[in-house]
């Protein structure tokens, strides 16, 4: 993508009204716009990002056997009165009446609505167990939306559901999520750490939060040092049940914690090895039993003809929120450091003299190659000061930067820059591009 073509209305100054780091770079990298109080437009740069996040978490569902479908944004009132949620959910929905005065609602979670799409299709227990996942956005009319869209009123999410005959099948199920989730953020380039976690308003008796370590992040977190070495994935087998449960056990056997569920006993058994920083949830999983498949009248006939109400849980991942915790994890003082697996582009590629046909004809030739290759590249071609080129690049975070100059186009040679390190190699046109593809 050229440069000049884009919209990417890139500032030098921070906001006054954006409080954290991850606000503050949306904007000025023009990943966003702020439309109306905690609603935001994604801009061409922030849309790729988003999408990003989103393939590798439908790839990691998927991998973890879950069904993908999709729910709409309104909702009948009637489903959440069946569950008993309607009036205890809180000022955070937000209501609605069409123009039959019927009671509707834009959603702020599925439960009620999968619970009943499951209802009408499964009969026996040869429909279960299953998971059904989508990606879809969400609305919780917060009080003081902040933050940009760490917590914003409009967001998209990845919410899952899972259906088991029994309490032994919805922890596995639990814990299908539960490594699936340490996949998803591992392929992002984020070591998220599951805490013990309150359930809510959504309910139930076991859950975990995913959370991010970030010094600027919008809550207190207490863990043990065992969890400042890299977490280690490798291969699962989904259907191996002790196999899955020994993997959930290993992740949750050193203490890690909210403030919210602090245990001073364990604190103390970890002495000098407890620590404490902030951090950012970018994910949170539940397992409810039947609360809500009793309270909507779901059953499923069992092996032996008997009815049987199917044990359930939830699982969701903030897929609008991990853009602003990836940001909080990975920046500098220049700006945003993306990620290899999630950058919106994987090579930012300068020509420093738009009026140089030489600079010009390599920049061309090297931007052809690179998009053959199938490399994404956003292309400078823009005739403006070098220095505003790499401060744009810099900002934006693109993995890699490769800078062509009147001098090295007499020498036969372009700069390749790594955003993360700062390393900088001088390379001939063919090596650059050897370089940048991980070759």
């Amino acid at each position: 993508m050229r440069l000049s073509r884009y919209l990417l209305p890139v500032s030098k100054e921070s906001p006054a009204d954006a409080q954290i780091v991850s606000h503050k770079l949306m904007l000025r990298a023009g990943l966003v716009r702020q439309t109306a109080a905690g609603i935001y437009a994604w801009l061409p740069l922030g849309l790729r990002v988003l999408r990003k996040i989103e393939r590798i978490v439908r790839e990691e569902q998927d991998r973890a056997g879950a069904v993908e479908l999709l729910m709409p944004t309104l909702q009948s009132a009637e489903l959440w009165r069946e569950s008993g949620r309607y009036d205890a959910y809180g000022p955070e929905m937000l209501r609605i009446r069409d123009r039959h005065e019927r009671e509707m609602l834009y959603g702020p979670t599925n439960e009620e609505m999968v619970t009943a799409l499951f209802r009408d299709a499964a009969r026996s227990y040869r429909d279960l167990p299953r998971i059904l996942y989508h990606i879809q956005w969400k609305f919780r009319d917060e009080v003081r939306p902040r933050f940009g869209v760490m917590r914003g009123r409009e967001f998209l999410m990845k919410d899952a559901y899972s259906f088991d005959l029994d309490e032994a099948g919805a922890r596995h199920s639990y814990n299908r999520m539960f490594v699936a989730y340490l996949n998803t953020f591992a392929r992002m380039g984020l070591r998220a750490i599951p805490m013990q976690a309150d359930t809510g308003p959504i309910g139930g008796d076991l859950s975990h939060e995913f959370i991010v370590l970030a010094p600027t992040g919008e809550s207190d977190v207490f863990y043990h040092s065992n969890w400042e070495r890299p977490a280690a994935l490798s291969a699962v087998d989904f259907e191996d049940v002790g196999g899955l449960q020994a993997i959930v056990s290993s992740y949750t056997a050193d203490y890690a914690a909210t403030d919210e569920k602090r245990d001073p006993a364990r604190e103390a058994e970890a002495g000098a090895a407890l620590r404490q920083s902030r951090g950012v949830e970018v994910g949170h999983i539940f397992y409810f039993g039947t609360k809500y498949s009793a309270a909507m009248k779901l059953s499923v006939q069992a092996r032996d003809g008997s009815d049987v109400v199917p044990h359930m849980g939830s699982y969701g991942i903030g897929v609008s929120r991990l853009v602003g915790a990836i940001i909080e994890a990975s920046h500098d003082e220049a700006g945003i450091i993306w990620p290899d697996a999630v950058a919106p582009y994987r090579v930012g590629l300068i020509t420093l003299r738009a009026d140089d046909p030489g600079c010009v004809a390599l920049a061309e030739d090297l931007y052809a190659r690179l998009t053959a290759a199938g490399i994404e590249t956003l292309y400078d071609d823009r005739d403006e000061r070098g220095g505003a080129k790499f401060a744009t690049m810099d900002l934006i975070g693109l993995p890699w930067q490769i800078v062509i100059g009147p001098k090295g186009v007499a020498r036969g040679v372009v700069e390749v820059k790594r955003r993360a390190t700062g390393e900088k190699q001088e390379l001939s046109p063919e090596e650059a591009l050897a370089r940048v593809s991980g070759r």
